[in-house]
């Protein structure tokens, strides 16, 4: 944990991360009932990286909705008003950077999680600055999303590692 409560993960699995963050500062955690509140809007323009987003997260939150597109990750987070958003960078109609800028102008009180391939920090950066919490990357989701997703919900913010 940096400065600031920023938790990089490393090249460990998520427990091992986890028992981590826990040793350096004793946060507070969720209970599995409170998670399983918890819910959860995805975007992203590939059906089977969705499907495996889904299998990941099913039993853990409740996922209110799936779209493939900025635009309907737009609509899809007025009307439905998720707790969290997981969201790829690169979508059609309107990037995931966007949609999430124009959700910020509209007082969208949701968490925002990246999920994506880019590992330039140049795209971290930009994800982070219009308010997200969490950037994981693809290549690292079965272990860090469950996690980004509690830290966010926490207040924290959360960067996965990149995989080479």
């Amino acid at each position: 944990m940096l400065a600031g409560g920023l938790t990089f993960a490393t090249k460990r699995t998520a427990r091992q991360n986890r028992s981590l963050v826990l040793r350096l500062r004793a946060p507070p955690r969720l209970t599995g009932a409170e998670l399983r509140k918890t819910r959860v809007l995805l975007a992203d323009d590939f059906p089977r990286l969705l499907e495996l987003v889904r299998s990941v997260l099913d039993r853990e939150v409740e996922i209110v909705g799936c779209v493939d597109n900025g635009e309907s990750l737009v609509e899809a987070a007025m009307k439905l008003r998720p707790d969290v958003i997981v969201t790829d960078i690169s979508m059609p109609r309107l990037s995931g950077l966007v949609a999430v800028d124009r959700l910020r102008e509209s007082d969208c009180l949701s968490k925002i999680v990246f999920l994506t391939a880019h590992s330039d920090t140049d795209y971290v950066d930009a994800a982070l600055k219009t308010g997200a919490l969490a950037y994981v990357f693809k290549a690292s989701l079965v272990a860090d999303l469950l996690f980004a997703i509690q830290e966010v919900l926490m207040g924290r913010v959360f960067v996965s590692c990149a995989r080479v």
